[in-house]
Parts: structure tokens; C-alpha cells; sequence
């Protein structure tokens, strides 16, 4: 059996090969660099983008659909390098070439030296879910990072490493659950890979048990927050499944789905790592291969959205890159099969092919006229993950639209009334994302913060306002709110031709709420 310190410690030879290959990745890791420097002002701030923005001038231990982590971040960015498109993109975007790195050193970790090691990081350069997840400031961005080096710290305790390294681990899966509770599934995940091989005899360790204790104290602030709080993050899970908003996937689509989120040659590679864990010299490397087979499958029968496994590929795809290295090197010396040794060159070039032709389809590379055509062009549209109207883009570039243009039109009506008028009126947004784009663009245009009942805008309540004079923005229907109101009049339209159409909706200013708004809030509450 190879030992961890023969594959970390290899021949001078070897080591030129190594430094060479991670030459070549850091070419690509700074490909990602520049990429981000093109695209990061493209259109213009999404949904979510704005709503983080707005819970990081709420600090607190939770939110009703996320860990804190987020929230956190986006306040630090804030006080910081600023809140601009390039600023606040920065850090997914060096996520991105981060990811290409590790990557790269997962195939050396599986015993790769030269092919392996640049195939593995080009892999993660094209995917188009890492480019689309390395250009947005969600939490998603670093979800890759954070699974990746738990997988990593795992596989070296594995191989003989000090067992001290359970406590970074904990520290890890810790901060992993204060970014996003999917990686709770991966742990479970892997839990299961350490049960059915022979890496369980390291359950006996009790620095196992210290990491594990570490990573919850680490989340416990947010489990507290959640607890006193009546687990907002399960209702809306609930009314999300009940509402049917998500698109639900059979299995063989959502393997398909896959191919095409990784890039077809990059889930090839991810199916050559599960190959080789079940190889001889692979069998160290074999709980992390049933981890990711454990939780493909409880995400399908979750019926979870395709992306959720896009964390779980980079282990998977340096260790099926390690091995096409090793089979075409076995193939180097074989008259009849010699082609087989330029395979990696190949792959790279199929690789790069379609990320070509996806890119456009994850970031915004193209003006919106541009990818219109070329939609057309092709005759391929992104598939969606929920059931959304859609406009003239798909669901990530729509939602970088018609945000701007609600501040200005809600503004356009606001400064016209009376300043006594004026001091009493609110601004009720029906989603987070119009209240996020109130708080954001409206101190410049002169508007007062949001007030909304969706997600975690519902606890920060109606501020001081009595409901006498309501602006609503983002509400599809006027009937209900007729028999809600003494008066309510149409003072706006929101029209972004790119935007999604639930996006261009009336505004209404609205007279006399026939409740309380301070004790009857909970009537304006929705987390869906």
C-alpha cells in the first residue's frame, strides 16, 4: 500500500513534473482572474446579491433562509473595499481560481505528477457551474472551498497524517454550516463512506470526537438562533416543498443535468475517480468516492435542486484526472494503444470546446442582445431549477435586471408627494428582492429603507410606520389589497424588457390598512 508520504514525497524528477504542471495551473487560476475582471460589471446586481446586502446591516446569528456567514461577509465587504459590482464580486471570483488550485492538488494528492494535475484544474476553470457559482456573491461561492478541504483534511488522516488534524476538520465543517446546511448531507455523506470501508477504524480516535465537538460549538449560536426562533429555515423549506416552486428532476435527467453542469469530459473524469477508488491502488481514496455516490443518491431522492452536488466534484474530478494520467502512461509503452497516450490532450480539448460553448449560458460574457441570438443560435436554453416566468433571459441573467428601474419609479412617486405626506408613507416590498433593491439604490434617489413581511425582512418589522400611507411594490394583484385598504391607486409601472415579468408589476400606493401594523405584522409575513 503507497503510504501519504511516498505520494508527498517524490522523486526530483517527479517534482519538476509537479512544479511544471502547477505552473500551468496557475496560468488558469489567473485565467479566472481575468475573466472576472471582463465580466464582473456586466448587467447589473442580483436578487440575492441585493438581499445579502440588506442582511448585513441586520448582523445576527441567523436568517430565515441561511446561515450567518453571508450576511457577515457582505458587512465586512461593505466596510471595506465597498459595495461596488467589482468589489463585491472579488472574493467569489478568487473563490473560482482558489477552486482551480485545489483541484489540481487533489490529482497530485491521488498520485498525479504532470497531465493529471493541469487536466484536473482545466477541468474546474470550464465547468460552468464553478463559473457561474465564482461570479455571484452568494454562498455558493464557497461551498466548493469549504467540502473540498474537509474532503482533503479526511484523505490525510486517512493516509496516516496526525490524527490532531479531526480538530481543523471540525473547524471546517463548523464554518461550513455557518455558510450553508447543505453541507450537513455531505457529512452524513461521508459518515456513510468512513462506515463502508476500512476508514472506520478511525471512528476510534477521539480527536474525531474533538473535531466533532468543535465543528458544534462552532454552529451552535446559529442552532440557538433557529431554536429560538421556531426553526424559520424548516417552515420555509415546507412551504417551498408544498408550493411546488422548485423543479424536480428524474433520476436519469438528473444525472444528464449533471454532465452538463460540470462539463460532459468533467463528470467523465468525476466517473474515472470512481473508477479508481475501487482499484487496488485506490482503496484509501475509497470512502470519498462512496461519499459522493451516498449523496448523489440522497439528493435525487431529495429531489434537490442539480446544483447542490457541484461542492462534491473537485475531489472527484482530481482523482479521475490522477487516473487517465496513470492509464495513459501505462499506454505510453504499448505500440497499439500509443494514441491512448495523448487522451489527456484530448479531453483537454474537448474541455475547453464546450466551455466555450456553455460560458456564455453560466456568465454574462455577452451583452443581452448578444446571448439572445445566441440562444437562438444554438437552439439549447439553460434549464431552470424552479418554475419561474420567464422573459427574454433565463433566470440568473433575468435576475440581474429590473432593480435599478424599481428604486427610480418608486422614487419618481415618492418625491412628488407633500414632505408632511412623505414622512409617514412606507415602501412595502412583496419580495426581498425589491426590498433589498429599495435599501440599496433608494438613499441616492431619496427614499427611506424597505419594509417587507418575505424571508428575513419579516423580523426586522415595520420600523416606526402605522401603515396610514403604504407605496407597495412587487404585488401582482390590487383586488386583495382593495379590500385590505380604504384606497389604493396605481402610481407606477416597472418596466426592464430583461428583467423576469414578476419583476415588472405595478406600483400602488395604498391608504388606510384596515389592521395594525405593529400587532398585526405577522399578516404580511411569507417565507417561500
Amino acid at each position: 500500500m503507497a503510504s501519504y508520504q511516498t505520494v508527498a514525497a517524490p522523486r526530483t524528477e517527479s517534482a519538476r513534473e509537479w512544479q511544471r504542471a502547477m505552473a500551468v495551473v496557475g496560468v488558469l487560476a489567473l485565467a479566472r482572474i481575468a475573466l472576472y475582471l471582463f465580466i464582473a460589471p456586466r448587467y447589473d446586481y442580483f436578487r440575492d446579491e441585493l438581499y445579502y446586502l440588506a442582511c448585513g446591516e441586520h448582523p445576527a446569528w441567523g436568517y430565515v433562509d441561511q446561515p450567518p456567514m453571508i450576511a457577515w461577509l457582505t458587512w465586512l465587504v461593505r466596510h471595506t473595499i465597498g459595495t461596488s459590482l467589482y468589489a463585491l464580486r472579488l472574493l467569489p471570483a478568487l473563490a473560482g481560481a482558489a477552486l482551480v488550485v485545489m483541484t489540481a492538488q487533489f490529482a497530485r494528492e491521488f498520485g498525479a505528477r504532470k497531465s493529471g494535475v493541469w487536466l484536473a484544474g482545466l477541468a474546474t476553470l470550464v465547468a460552468p457551474i464553478y463559473l457561474a457559482m465564482s461570479h455571484l456573491w452568494t454562498m455558493n461561492a464557497f461551498d466548493p472551498l469549504i467540502w473540498g478541504g474537509c474532503a482533503r483534511v479526511m484523505l490525510r488522516i486517512v493516509r496516516g497524517g496526525n490524527p490532531r488534524l479531526w480538530l481543523l476538520f471540525g473547524a471546517l465543517a463548523g464554518v461550513g454550516l455557518l455558510n450553508k446546511y447543505g453541507i450537513a448531507f455531505y457529512l452524513a455523506a461521508l459518515l456513510a463512506g468512513v462506515l463502508l470501508t476500512p476508514a472506520r477504524r478511525h471512528l476510534a480516535s477521539p480527536w474525531l470526537w474533538a473535531g466533532i465537538g468543535l465543528a458544534a460549538i462552532i454552529a451552535l449560536p446559529n442552532l440557538i438562533w433557529q431554536v429560538q426562533h421556531g426553526f424559520p429555515f424548516l417552515e420555509l423549506m415546507r412551504n417551498i416543498r408544498a408550493s411546488g416552486r422548485d423543479v424536480a428532476l428524474p433520476p436519469l435527467q438528473f444525472l444528464v443535468q449533471q454532465a452538463l453542469m460540470v462539463n460532459p469530459l468533467g463528470f467523465l473524469l468525476a466517473i474515472f475517480g470512481v473508477i479508481y477508488s475501487f482499484t487496488r491502488s485506490g482503496r484509501e481514496f475509497r470512502f470519498l468516492a462512496v461519499a459522493y455516490l451516498v449523496f448523489t443518491a440522497m439528493m435525487m431522492w431529495m429531489k434537490a435542486k442539480d446544483y447542490y452536488l457541484a461542492p462534491v466534484y473537485p475531489v472527484m474530478i482530481g482523482a479521475g484526472a490522477a487516473q487517465l494520467e496513470r492509464w495513459t502512461d501505462r499506454a505510453a509503452g504499448a505500440p497499439r494503444v500509443r494514441l491512448l497516450a495523448a487522451a489527456p490532450f484530448g479531453v483537454a480539448a474537448l474541455l475547453v470546446a464546450f466551455g466555450i460553448f456553455a460560458a456564455p449560458l453560466a456568465v454574462p460574457v455577452l451583452t443581452q442582445e448578444q446571448f439572445i441570438a445566441y440562444e437562438k443560435a444554438i437552439g439549447f436554453t439553460p434549464p431552470p431549477s424552479e418554475h419561474q416566468p420567464r422573459g427574454p433571459l433565463p433566470q440568473i441573467f433575468a435576475d440581474m435586471h429590473g432593480w435599478r428601474e424599481t428604486a427610480a419609479e418608486v422614487a419618481k412617486y415618492y418625491n412628488s408627494l407633500p414632505p408632511e405626506e412623505r414622512a409617514k408613507t412606507a415602501i412595502f416590498a412583496e419580495n426581498y428582492g425589491g426590498a433589498g433593491a429599495i435599501d440599496f439604490f433608494g438613499p441616492q434617489l431619496g427614499l427611506p429603507k424597505a419594509i417587507s413581511g418575505h424571508q428575513s425582512y419579516y423580523f426586522w418589522g415595520p420600523r416606526d410606520y402605522t401603515a396610514e400611507s403604504l407605496i407597495i411594490v412587487g404585488a401582482g394583484d390590487d383586488k386583495e389589497m382593495r379590500r385590505e385598504f380604504a384606497s389604493v391607486e396605481k402610481v407606477g409601472q416597472v418596466n426592464s424588457y430583461y428583467a423576469r415579468p414578476d419583476t415588472n408589476r405595478p406600483i400602488f400606493h395604498a391608504r388606510g390598512w384596515k389592521h395594525d401594523i405593529r400587532t398585526d405584522w405577522w399578516r404580511a409575513k411569507h417565507w417561500d
